[in-house]
């Protein structure tokens, strides 16, 4: 009988956890009405605010543009021969037009206007096009700033001007903006999709962390992550990246910060009294997740964390706040940093603030809130000059080093959430960590 409701438990949990995650034709029906708000909704305002009318996005099967990635529709997983998507956006008839010079529609957001037979030459049909409408400005996919918005190929963009007429020449503007902004505005239909995925995200971690997966003594690190890897595939998903767990403990010094994510030693046996991170993160429905978040191993006859890790752990909270209470709209990333850094040194923290834009990638365009190793700013290539725009997602990544007499040593309280920046100010997407997750997880009992 008890093996009965244990199985009986057991299914409910991964009944609950399937019914997050859909089928694949459902999530194509998904990703093809997003699609289809955001070129008919957002992208008009995106052209607008970027003053570029006339949008060529052009990408080789295999060699896609990341910006052309996030506009092919479900049923496509990569360009075709050559895809060249037109969007001419007219303001004062309020249309927008979304063409693709190829062979046939590029789904059923993107008409095809190319007829081979009548015009053999694709170059040809796209300046057709492009003389028929008359652009003020013809934004392409170059950037010096950001890696997202530089997609298009040196082949290309040669074989583009040397074809274009040459009074349109002067008309050729780079379209980083929009393309940074198409990558890193979310739409409120996405946004309850991101909480559902960024739930599944905390779901898998509690569950790594604990005595379903963890037995101290046995367990090692690297099976941790395996293991992460092994529930997302089951589940039906991706992850941008490889799981990575570790450790700290007190017979062991502080060391860079790389050995957390690279470098760490594998197969760490996982012991009581260990304070376990992890950095993991998921793929579905074309948004993805990163997140951090910390672990203790209880010992014998402990039924709490000790309250240095407890306290430690508020300490990374109030890094968090002072960062998120800093993003406003129009502030850089080196000055969200700068002013975010300074409070948290006044408050007596010892901060490290990596924040990075999150969304249709992992590492995302847009707003650049530090790196690990740029603590003073960074440079303008990395998008420094970029400013806060809402609507946005953010990891929130940082950590605060913190003494711990008991160990006689410091530690690092690493933390990652993702947020949301809205017109209404900053929100967590699904919550974030406050209490360590505790490995067995508190029971009743061992306290009587």
């Amino acid at each position: 009988m008890k093996n009965c409701y244990l199985l009986a438990c057991l299914f409910l949990v991964f009944h609950l956890e399937a019914q997050q995650v859909l089928p694949e034709n459902e999530r194509a029906r998904v990703v093809d009405e997003i699609l289809a708000e955001r070129f008919n909704k957002l992208l008009p305002e995106l052209m607008d605010a970027s003053s570029i009318d006339m949008w060529v996005v052009i990408s080789r099967e295999y060699n896609e543009d990341p910006v052309l990635r996030t506009m092919l529709p479900a049923t496509w997983l990569n360009a075709r021969r050559r895809t060249i998507l037109l969007f001419y956006r007219n303001k004062k008839k309020n249309t927008i037009e979304k063409l693709a010079v190829a062979r046939y529609n590029v789904g059923d957001n993107i008409v095809s206007a190319w007829d081979k037979e009548k015009e053999p030459d694709q170059w040809k049909r796209l300046m057709q096009l492009i003389t028929e409408r008359k652009p003020e400005k013809i934004g392409l996919n170059f950037s010096k700033d950001h890696n997202i918005a530089d997609g298009l190929d040196k082949t290309d963009y040669e074989e583009f001007m040397q074809n274009l007429p040459k009074k349109y020449h002067k008309k050729v503007v780079s379209a980083e903006q929009l393309a940074v902004r198409w990558i890193e505005t979310r739409t409120e239909r996405e946004m309850i999709i991101y909480n559902q995925l960024v739930d599944v995200t905390h779901d898998i971690i509690a569950e790594a962390f604990s005595e379903n997966v963890i037995t101290p003594g046995v367990t090692t690190t690297t099976e941790v992550e395996w293991w992460m890897r092994q529930k997302v595939t089951d589940l039906g998903l991706e992850t941008w990246f490889h799981p990575t767990v570790d450790v700290q403990r007190t017979s062991q010094e502080l060391v860079g910060h790389l050995y957390s994510f690279s470098g760490r030693p594998d197969d760490m046996v996982i012991l009581p009294g260990d304070l376990l991170h992890c950095d993991f993160g998921i793929t579905y429905l074309r948004l993805n997740t990163d997140c951090q978040e910390l672990a203790y191993v209880l010992k014998p006859g402990e039924i709490e964390a000790p309250e240095f890790l407890v306290e430690g752990l508020n300490a990374g909270n109030r890094v968090q706040d002072f960062l998120t209470k800093n993003m406003i709209v129009g502030r850089t990333g080196n000055e969200i940093l700068a002013a975010s850094l300074k409070e948290a040194r006044e408050a007596g923290l010892r901060p490290a603030i990596y924040t990075h834009p999150l969304g249709s990638y992992g590492h995302s365009a847009g707003t650049t809130i530090g790196m690990w190793d740029s603590q003073g700013g960074v440079m303008k290539d990395d998008g420094e000059n970029y400013p806060l725009n809402p609507n946005t997602v953010y990891a929130i990544e940082l950590n605060t080093t913190i003494t711990i007499p008991e160990w006689k040593r410091d530690i690092r309280i690493m933390l990652e959430e993702a947020g949301f920046f809205g017109n209404d100010g900053f929100r967590y997407v699904n919550g974030r960590q406050t209490e360590l997750l505790l490995i067995p997880r508190k029971r009743k009992h061992l306290g009587q």
